[in-house]
């Protein structure tokens, strides 16, 4: 069965999905997306989209910052996603990406006296850190963008040149993800993942002024430590000495779901191995984006009717 795409308005295979090389978003990064997450529970057969209506709220304000209008309602952006998941027959983890953006064959820098489109795109992605095993950081010599250079609240894909920057960076230099810096020289975040540290029996993560993205991975975290592990979370700026001296410190984001680091700049943090707060909530978070935690359930929706049909039954 061949992956599907939804694009101008109608379901279709993905090998049929294409656009013009004048298109505005290709010339001037004038669109925004989403990274959806779909969880393949092989036990139940079922695939779980997660968090998908909070996805698509974050996506409807990158949309009004960029003047794009989005022709869907929400609950009609998560029924067309999930339908078009399960045309799309995974069994398999997928990751999906819906995309706002100004459609014109046109050129010219602007927002205004354009036309929009919008589509969904299905595909599988393997694990963009190793969750596993951690991963080594360096500081970035690419500073992150300003709110007022380019709004970091909403996906916008021309910011993003800011992250392919220093995520190369790092790799060339033998690291696995950079740390960003913001223009006060406090912590922001990784190439594609908020940061935090852990503090004792304290979380600590940068807050929004700090040039980050909001992100649904983040803020489910926030979540599950408060609730499942007693432990809060504090948003403040952070100093880039402060990660040195963490006792933890990890990555969360939907690509990288939770991500132990275990260097930063050469040097150890903590004892240099997965610290036990990060492994608590690594296992909290998979096993909820899996359906595995009934209290968690209403972020997830199952994509395959029959097998709900036939596990109700």
């Amino acid at each position: 069965m061949p992956p599907y795409a939804f694009f101008q308005k109608q379901f279709m295979p993905l090998a049929e999905a294409k656009i013009g090389i004048l298109t505005h978003a290709l010339h001037y990064g004038t669109a925004c997306f989403e990274g959806i997450r779909g969880n393949w529970n092989a036990e139940q057969g079922q695939l779980y989209l997660f968090r998908m209506k909070e996805h698509y709220e974050r996506m409807r304000q990158g949309c009004r910052l960029l003047k794009i209008d989005l022709p869907y309602s929400i609950e009609e952006l998560c029924s067309i996603t999930t339908e078009l998941v399960e045309k799309s027959g995974y069994r398999e983890d997928v990751y999906i990406r819906p995309l706002a953006y100004k459609s014109s064959q046109a050129v010219g820098v602007r927002l205004h006296d354009l036309e929009d489109d919008f589509f969904i795109i299905v595909t599988t992605l393997p694990a963009y850190l190793d969750t596993d095993n951690g991963v080594r950081c360096c500081t970035s010599s690419w500073r992150r963008v300003d709110d007022t250079m380019i709004p970091p609240r909403g996906k916008i894909t021309g910011i993003y040149v800011n992250s392919a920057l220093a995520k190369t960076e790092a790799n060339e230099l033998g690291f696995d993800e950079a740390i960003l810096l913001n223009q006060d020289g406090h912590v922001s975040e990784g190439s594609g993942e908020n940061i935090f540290i852990v503090s004792g029996n304290t979380l600590v993560t940068p807050p929004s002024s700090d040039n980050i993205l909001l992100g649904i991975t983040r803020d489910t975290v926030i979540q599950l430590a408060r609730n499942e592990l007693g432990i809060e979370t504090v948003e403040r700026s952070i100093d880039r000495s402060e990660l040195y001296l963490a006792d933890e410190a990890f990555f969360t984001g939907t690509a990288a779901h939770v991500s132990p680091i275990l260097e930063i700049d050469h040097r150890p943090i903590g004892n240099g191995k997965v610290g036990k707060v990060t492994k608590k909530l690594q296992q909290l978070y998979f096993d909820v984006i899996r359906g595995k935690n009934p209290k968690y359930f209403h972020w997830c929706t199952p994509v395959y009717t029959k097998v709900v049909e036939k596990k109700l039954s």
